[in-house]
């Protein structure tokens, strides 16, 4: 059954936050070059929009799936009796600040970039994509944190 979850667990990783990262972290870059020809009438705009609202998409839908990722993580960590282990409970705090970061601060300014409307109805500009090139940044770097965690897993009598 160990196996069986990890498995499942890193296939859950690789399908569903893997497109995410990569998703979320062209979304800015693309934002800003949308942006910058916002005057221009040519099919750019229009297409970079087009992809801008493609991307947004993966994000939204591959977070959801992403919900199977501390699911077979905990599943994982019962059967291995691991739960209480400071690697996993580290693991998880950092999981949820990248959940968290996703929803709360990632997915929105993406909206708000696709609309063209901030909050309180003021203006995007070339601001808001730095912003959200910064929090996109720190999520993949929570990423890449938990994923280290997970193979050196600090302070396991698992792997001596």
């Amino acid at each position: 059954m160990t196996k069986l979850f990890l498995i499942l667990h890193i296939l859950a990783v690789i399908v569903a936050i893997g497109p995410v990262a990569i998703a979320a972290s062209m979304f800015p870059p693309l934002a800003r070059k949308a942006l910058s020809s916002s005057g221009d009438a040519g099919t750019d705009r229009s297409a970079d929009l087009a992809t801008l609202g493609v991307l947004n998409r993966i994000c939204k839908v591959y977070a959801l799936v992403g919900l199977a990722v501390p699911l077979f993580g905990f599943a994982a960590a019962g059967v291995m009796k691991v739960t209480g282990q400071t690697w996993v409970i580290v693991s998880i705090v950092l999981t949820g600040l990248a959940a968290v970061l996703l929803a709360a601060l990632v997915l929105p300014r993406q909206t708000e970039l696709l609309t063209g409307e901030g909050a309180g109805g003021r203006e995007v500009g070339v601001k808001d994509t730095k912003q959200l090139a910064m929090f996109t940044g720190i999520f993949n770097l929570l990423w890449a944190a938990v994923t280290i965690i997970m193979i050196v897993r600090p302070g396991s009598t698992l792997g001596h």
